[in-house]
């Protein structure tokens, strides 16, 4: 990209915010893969209900990568020393890795009672002690390649970027179509681009495309209706089975209403967002510099508000539209108390997050 971007103009504190916002809802109205028992009105309006937060939840992780690729692929730092920015990188999601492997597997071992093997605890090195910890598998592998990516955003002209980034969507979306919905072997040895690489490209790309917000607005509104609507019909003609495949962060209608969403978010002026110091702005700011250890700790306040771990358990009211986002909010609460003393500590503070 032919220009040197430097100044950061849009909220990225208010983005971070956001998909953080997504990422525990998302865990707070888990889908049913089975409608249960009898099939009555409640149920189906559960049902939908689930269905649409979870399609909403599921845009926070890519925008995450997006905010990330347009920050850290600024064309003015591709002039960073390298051991400069693998030591940032390190502090920042190196050690909170170490440490939540571990607290991961205590977790792991006792709460859900996994059996302690060999074998176990190698398999959580390679993957994660806990599903949650995919993410931060995912920025290690990312940083990995930013060196080069940033080189490659500096020099590569706009047509080649489109070209890239087409190959890109195309062979992302075009692999799981193939294999879910035809009874075609599909090896996408052509494709050597895939999966989260693109979204982290495509945050750099869209801070300077220009597309009318209507376009950005009808992109998310269609993503999310693929998703909602898409995901039923499968689950209708499959018996029940809930796939799951139009929620997925890398179906092709995802990726349109992510970058959507990405769009519009970078539209808003920061200074509306800076300006001032009321209640509202100091929480989000908070949120911004605390998303990582909300992240990582919010799957333990979840687990533990199910299971009663804290001396209650969750009341659910069986209606999904109060559950989930008073669970989400209950459970922002509670990480929050715990995430706030911890960030006080000054060694622990680099440990959490």
């Amino acid at each position: 990209m032919q220009s040197k971007q430097a100044n950061v103009n849009y909220p990225v504190d208010l983005i971070r915010t956001i998909a953080i916002g997504m990422v525990i809802l998302v865990h707070a109205s888990f889908f049913p893969y089975k409608i249960p028992g009898e099939i009555t009105p409640t149920v189906i309006v559960n049902w939908f209900t689930a269905d649409i937060f979870g399609a909403i939840g599921y845009l926070g992780v890519p925008l995450f990568v997006m905010l990330s690729g347009a920050l850290l692929l600024n064309p003015a730092k591709v002039d960073e020393p390298m051991g400069e920015f693998f030591r940032k990188r390190f502090n920042r999601i190196g050690l909170p890795l170490i440490f939540w492997t571990v607290v991961y597997f205590v977790w792991n071992f006792t709460v859900w009672e996994k059996p302690v093997t060999l074998f176990n605890i190698g398999q959580g090195l390679i993957s994660g002690s806990y599903p949650i910890l995919w993410f931060l598998y995912l920025l290690v592998g990312i940083y990995l390649i930013t060196p080069i990516l940033r080189t490659l955003v500096k020099h590569i002209d706009r047509k080649q970027f489109k070209l890239l980034l087409a190959i890109w969507f195309v062979g992302t979306v075009s692999v799981p179509l193939i294999r879910n919905f035809t009874n075609f072997s599909f090896d996408p040895f052509m494709f050597i681009i895939t999966d989260w690489v693109g979204f982290f490209l495509l945050g750099i790309y869209l801070t300077e495309t220009k597309i009318h917000s209507i376009i950005a607005y009808i992109g998310l509104i269609f993503g999310l209706l693929v998703a909602i609507l898409g995901d039923w019909l499968l689950t209708a003609s499959l018996g029940e089975q809930f796939t799951g495949y139009f929620h997925g962060y890398l179906s092709f209608n995802m990726i349109i209403a992510s970058a959507a969403l990405f769009l519009i978010l970078i539209r808003i002026p920061h200074r509306s967002i800076d300006s001032g110091n009321n209640i509202i702005n100091r929480l989000i700011k908070w949120i911004e510099h605390n998303t990582l250890p909300i992240y990582l700790v919010h799957i333990i306040v979840i687990e533990s508000l199910h299971l009663g771990l804290l001396g209650f358990s969750f009341p659910y009211t069986d209606n999904v539209l109060v559950d989930a986002p008073l669970l989400a909010l209950v459970t922002f609460v509670l990480t929050a108390a715990i995430v706030y003393p911890l960030k006080k500590i000054p060694f622990v503070m680099k440990l959490v997050g």
